[in-house]
């Protein structure tokens, strides 16, 4: 059996951690410096970050049942769609510096991976 799942599960897993410890920052700390604009910002990032580490999480365990690229580059878009596309949202939120056209491409491959996901589903093997 490929263990190239692995390494998406890794990903995965840290992508729920950081989430989980940003949200928790978030309702405590972030209010503090952070004016309303910007703390929605970082709770519509969080948002994202969230439900795009279990996509991946999921995407890791297709992978595993159902080797071939598909997944692999499902799995992909996921991960490199998450940290561009919240990298930019949390530069902004955090910074106020526009990272440009990151946040854009970023949730293009978040949904390049939905799309990729899907198609790995109805393809035979």
């Amino acid at each position: 059996m490929s263990t190239l799942h692995r390494p998406w599960l890794l990903l995965a897993a840290l992508l729920g951690l950081t989430a989980v410890g940003l949200a928790a920052w978030a309702a405590h700390g972030a209010p503090a410096v952070l004016d309303e604009v910007h703390l929605g910002m970082l709770e519509r990032g969080l948002q994202m970050q969230g439900w795009h580490a279990l996509a991946l999480f999921g995407t890791a365990l297709w992978a595993e049942r159902r080797p071939g690229l598909l997944p692999q580059l499902a799995a992909t878009a996921f991960g490199l769609g998450a940290i561009l596309f919240c990298g930019a949202v949390y530069s902004h939120a955090l910074r106020d510096v526009s990272l440009g056209r990151v946040a854009p491409i970023g949730g293009m491959l978040l949904m390049a991976g939905w799309a990729l996901l899907g198609a790995s589903a109805l393809v035979r093997r």
